[in-house]
């Protein structure tokens, strides 16, 4: 199996998903629909925003905003490939050859040859005469389990599952009602912007992140507190609670029953019974985290805005910090991350960047 770094919120830029409908409806009456658009190849693609990174056994593929998907045999050199959509992706997943991306307007495309070619297998745009919450959600985190079974949560309690590989996807109901938090009001990044949190308390939680433990149980995590788990497959959901009321963007499974959790102003909590308990990691930062992996060694990488990059290695208790700098200055908002080549690949508002953990 592939690694599959967890990441969390991938609603980016300045304009939250609460504006989609009119920035969706200005495109089509432009330019036509673009979730249905082939992308443009650009030749700065590899340089723009990129929102997560998955290894496909013979390389890498990263995708990003305006349905950027790039392919890399050696993390080093990027090539774009043509896909059938111009909707940001948030998401991707790889299970060997087969690499599913999904994003907003509720795209998920397929390769089944590394990249090299995609196809669309859902879309579901915004539309006027739609009155359902999800009408439009965007899907914010992919796990594929093999082949065939998969699964994509997203805004608005948005929660598919397929048995096909993604010719088919079949709506799931997860139970209960976030928790609520205090409201955000300050971003500590210009990418990742807090304010795009805000949403009323009776309406249906954003999923932001689904993982698996070894033995089966589905985990889901996302806003103000909102958790649930499946023990069947997600046939019935119950509901969680963190000791923290607040979003969380990530899900890491670490083994066996072990679980952690990362999000918003650098909380992190971790459970040793698939979500039963949790206890509070000590972080040492403020910072919101946005993705992250578990490397070879057992090493959990987090990022963040700011350039934030969290590493503990196995067995320790704590994280340490460090902060990525590019050759130019310039500090990237880092958005999820790969084990590669005995460092980590992150992705980020600059493109694609390496890092080395301590």
């Amino acid at each position: 199996m592939a690694d599959k770094p967890q990441h969390p919120w991938r609603i980016v830029g300045a304009v939250s998903f609460l504006a989609l409908p009119l920035l969706a409806a200005g495109l089509d009456a432009a330019q036509g629909d673009p979730s249905i658009s082939d992308s443009e190849i650009l030749p700065k693609a590899a340089h723009s925003l990129l929102l997560d990174i998955a290894g496909t056994g013979d390389g890498f593929v990263a995708v990003g905003e305006r349905g950027h998907v790039l392919v890399s045999a050696d993390g080093k050199t990027w090539t774009q490939a043509k896909v059938p959509t111009r909707s940001t992706l948030t998401s991707v997943s790889a299970q060997g050859a087969s690499i599913w991306a999904a994003g907003h307007d509720g795209v998920i495309i397929h390769s089944a040859d590394g990249g090299k070619t995609w196809q669309r297998q859902r879309v579901q745009p915004w539309s006027a005469d739609s009155r359902e919450p999800t009408n439009g959600s965007p899907i914010l985190d992919t796990l594929f389990l093999s082949a065939n079974e998969g699964y994509a949560v997203g805004a608005y309690s948005l929660l598919l599952k397929t048995v096909d590989g993604g010719a088919s996807w079949t709506a799931l109901s997860v139970a209960g009602e976030a928790a609520v938090a205090p409201v955000a009001t300050a971003s500590d990044s210009g990418v990742f912007d807090d304010s795009m949190l805000e949403l009323a308390a009776e309406s249906d939680p954003h999923l932001n992140a689904i993982a698996r433990t070894d033995a089966g149980m589905l985990l889901v995590m996302g806003e103000r507190g909102a958790g649930f788990r499946s023990a069947d497959g997600g046939a019935s959901w119950s509901k969680i609670r963190l000791p923290y009321e607040g979003s969380m963007f990530g899900l890491l499974a670490l083994g066996g029953e072990k679980v952690l959790a990362y999000g918003l102003r650098g909380n992190v909590y971790e459970s040793d019974d698939a979500g039963g308990s949790w206890r509070k990691v000590d972080s040492g930062t403020g910072t919101s985290l946005i993705g992250g992996t578990v490397g070879p060694d057992g090493t959990v990488v987090l990022v963040g805005s700011n350039g934030t990059l969290l590493a503990r290695r196995a067995g320790a208790q704590a994280f340490s910090a460090s902060n990525i700098q590019l050759g130019s200055g310039q500090v990237p908002a880092l958005s999820a991350a790969v084990a590669a080549d005995g460092g980590y690949l992150l992705t980020s508002d600059l493109g694609a960047v390496s890092a080395k953990v301590q």
